[in-house]
């Protein structure tokens, strides 16, 4: 058996290439393909990276055998038509967009047993990925009630496709918060910030709990903090948190790797190191590496 699983990216956009970059460093997975629709830069990058590519779409490359993951880039309308076409050929799925048709995971919190037996699932948003561990470990040590997160990223770093998807992004992002971080109920705002130069993501966590222990609240996100930057190396505490009686405000900071993507896109980072930790486990599964 290889010592690698083969994946393949579909959609060669900005998201895309820097996934590209991200996997060819990988423990677990070797990356096959780059599927596009037409010839574009992306495709042209992947060429000269000496992978395989193809402009036919997901049906020219998805009844390859060796194929056993792909990473849905394109958007929620492209992955709502990949979905179907992927589980009937016994596919796994690591959804990037806002379709959120599987479950939704974020490796800090939920990545388990149970996750890796779905054929699909959804890396949520960016702001999801950046706040929803922060949440989680604040309603662990607190139980939130309510939380509202402001996630500011840098207008250079919202592509078309997260601004044709972003009531989309802000409500799986809403869900996501309630579902997988445990908050009560949850409001996302996000802005895109035109600052020259380009700001780093930022986001800012407001939560009111019901338990204010502020040690505890500290204690639990300073582990969760010590977690996401094993995946994620440019995540940071901004502004330590604070307590005013039972509200607690916390902000957080991204830098990306500068794989592909400027080192301002954070957002974009944080989503691709979320989906290669969660393609990572996939594959060491079918590996069958302890």
């Amino acid at each position: 058996m290889s010592d690698k699983v083969k994946v393949a990216i579909i959609g060669p956009g900005n998201i895309g290439s820097d996934l590209m970059y991200k996997i060819k460093r990988s423990r677990n997975m070797e990356l096959a393909y780059m599927i596009g629709i037409y010839e574009s830069e992306g495709i042209a990058r992947a060429k000269a990276e000496g992978i395989n590519t193809t402009t036919k779409g997901l049906e020219d490359v998805i009844d390859i055998e060796d194929i056993k993951i792909f990473f849905d880039c394109t958007g929620a309308k492209g992955h709502l038509h990949h979905a179907p076409l992927l589980k009937e050929k016994g596919k796994i799925a690591i959804d990037l967009t806002p379709a959120a048709v599987g479950p939704y995971v974020v490796p800090a919190v939920n990545m388990n047993e149970e996750m890796l037996k779905q054929v699909n699932v959804n890396m949520v948003t960016c702001a999801g990925q950046a706040a929803i561990p922060i949440v989680a470990a604040i309603n662990e040590a607190a139980d939130v009630e309510y939380v509202e997160i402001v996630s500011s990223v840098s207008s250079k770093s919202a592509g078309p496709g997260t601004r044709q998807n972003i009531d989309e992004f802000t409500e799986t992002s809403k869900k996501a918060l309630e579902q997988v971080a445990g908050a009560d109920k949850a409001k996302v705002i996000i802005v895109l910030n035109p600052a020259e130069p380009p700001i780093n993501m930022r986001n800012t966590i407001y939560t009111l709990v019901k338990n204010p222990d502020f040690p505890k609240i500290k204690k639990a996100i300073e582990d969760m903090v010590e977690k996401i930057k094993t995946y994620v190396p440019g995540y940071s505490v901004l502004m330590d948190p604070i307590m005013d009686d039972n509200k607690v405000t916390i902000m957080i900071e991204v830098k990306g790797l500068g794989d592909f993507l400027p080192v301002y896109a954070g957002n974009l980072d944080i989503i691709n190191c979320a989906a290669v930790q969660m393609g990572e486990a996939y594959a060491a599964k079918l590996l069958e590496v302890k």
